[in-house]
């Protein structure tokens, strides 16, 4: 009798994960997943993951339809405070945020409703390099001469990249950019490049710029001024990176927490609840597309870098982020808070 028991136990021990793979793809079988870009429509952000949309789903249990939809509003804090708040919590609905969003707590605190270390980051498709670029009759030829010359650049909101890089670089290194927040999506900020409303933008990821205007760096009608990363992309050997500038640890320390997002660069999550083994699901169908030959094709079709991190790698970079000391973030948020 002990010996059928034994037995049993056996067979129901290795059964078991094959069981809850089937509840898993029984659930997502005939579903929808709703991917929530936090940014509007033709932003870098909203491209990338609509080539994430087109592969995603088949290495998903039961093969979901993934689609896009998007819901832009204050630096994707908008999105990710009803995602947090109301779900849903069943793996059917997932985030897609600037990634500035992991450090408004710390830094622009005000409206926010979330804990991106309870969050579940499910992975990031790229670590990034963000670039600021200058219409080529700007005033300012270099980023040294901006310190001398007012330079007017466009931003979506605070919390991205194009706020809080420009207005920092003021604060640490004596720049005098003059950011103009309300634009919709980078095309815009280009469009209004192009219509000499404003002079350039502060920081953009280099991979945005190349999807979205590529032929203005082939045919120079912008100067790419200076990178933002925490090492130099083999694309950009001569042009200067901002860390390199600081002259003290303490100014270092402050550009650092800033760059530090671009290592979970474009980030996906879903709000805590989320079943477990629909989270894995999504994490591994997650690492598999990034390894997808037709989903590689399509990104190098729209000039998307592919540098990928796990769920795990990104959840540990923002755990570490939020552990800044406290006078570092309230320097930097003193640097970019609206209004200064």
């Amino acid at each position: 009798m002990k010996r059928v028991l034994l037995v049993l136990a056996c067979v129901a021990g290795f059964s078991m994960p094959a069981l809850a793979q089937q509840s898993v793809a029984d659930f997502y079988k005939g579903k929808t997943i709703r991917v929530v870009v936090g940014i509007s429509v033709g932003s870098g952000y909203d491209v990338t993951a609509r080539a994430l949309q087109r592969h995603w789903g088949k290495h998903i249990p039961g093969n979901p339809t993934v689609i896009v939809q998007n819901q832009p509003g204050a630096g994707s804090r908008t999105m990710v405070n009803q995602l947090v708040a109301n779900g849903p919590f069943d793996g059917t609905v997932i985030g897609a945020p600037f990634n500035g969003l992991p450090t408004a707590p710390l830094l622009q605190p005000e409206g926010v409703k979330f804990d991106p270390a309870t969050m579940v980051w499910l992975g990031s498709t790229n670590r990034e390099t963000q670039v600021s670029y200058l219409w080529h009759t700007a005033r300012a030829k270099t980023f040294a001469e901006i310190v001398k010359i007012e330079t007017v650049t466009g931003a979506q909101a605070a919390g991205t990249t194009q706020w809080d890089y420009p207005l920092l670089a003021n604060a640490v290194l004596n720049t005098k950019f003059k950011v103009i927040s309300g634009y919709k999506s980078t095309q815009d900020i280009h469009l209004a490049m192009e219509r000499g409303e404003i002079e350039g933008n502060g920081a953009t990821n280099w991979t945005t710029l190349l999807s979205l205007n590529g032929d203005w760096v082939k045919d120079k009608k912008v100067n790419v001024i200076a990178q933002w990363a925490l090492r130099k992309h083999p694309d950009l050997p001569n042009v200067p990176m901002v860390l390199d500038l600081a002259t003290n640890d303490t100014d270092k320390a402050a550009l650092e927490l800033l760059i530090a997002r671009l290592e979970y660069g474009r980030p996906y999550f879903v709000p805590p609840g989320v079943p477990d083994d629909r989270v894995q699901a999504l994490r591994r169908a997650f690492d598999a597309t990034m390894k997808d030959p037709e989903f590689l094709a399509d990104a190098k079709k729209f000039s998307l870098e592919i540098d990928p991190l796990t769920g795990e790698q990104v959840q540990e970079v923002i755990a570490r982020v939020l552990k800044t000391p406290q006078p570092v973030a309230d320097r930097v948020r003193k640097a970019i808070e609206p209004g200064k």
